[in-house]
């Protein structure tokens, strides 16, 4: 699957389940919208990583690596808490992004051998 899916996969995961952490909080935590901002970002330069804009590629790829390491600390709180649904909300956008990541990684891979064949 291409970059621009994944990542646009991992956008709405991080929309919907950052919304539904927020509701489920009774909208008192707000920092359970961040995750909901950064996959707003993330469709919002989608179309330049669709289009192998080298710049929109690697300004998506910091982006979901910041995400990935500001879901740590909630997923670590959820589990003290022994929320599990936050556990898997929180679990479940670590997992897409980490897949969003690796997705990057190859591509960027294949870019690179595809220039110096």
């Amino acid at each position: 699957m291409r970059p621009n899916i994944i990542s646009l996969i991992n956008a709405a995961l991080l929309i919907g389940l950052g919304s539904w952490g927020y509701i489920d909080s009774g909208g008192e935590a707000f920092t359970a919208l961040i995750p909901v901002f950064v996959g707003i970002i993330l469709v919002v330069i989608n179309p330049g990583v669709k289009k192998e804009n080298k710049i929109a590629a690697h300004i998506a790829v910091l982006i979901t690596f910041l995400i990935l390491i500001g879901l740590i600390k909630p997923f670590i709180a959820s589990l003290g808490r022994e929320d599990l649904m936050a556990t898997l909300r929180v679990g479940l956008m670590m997992a897409s992004t980490v897949w969003a990541m690796v997705s990057f990684i190859r591509s960027f891979r294949a870019a690179r051998k595809a220039r110096n064949s």
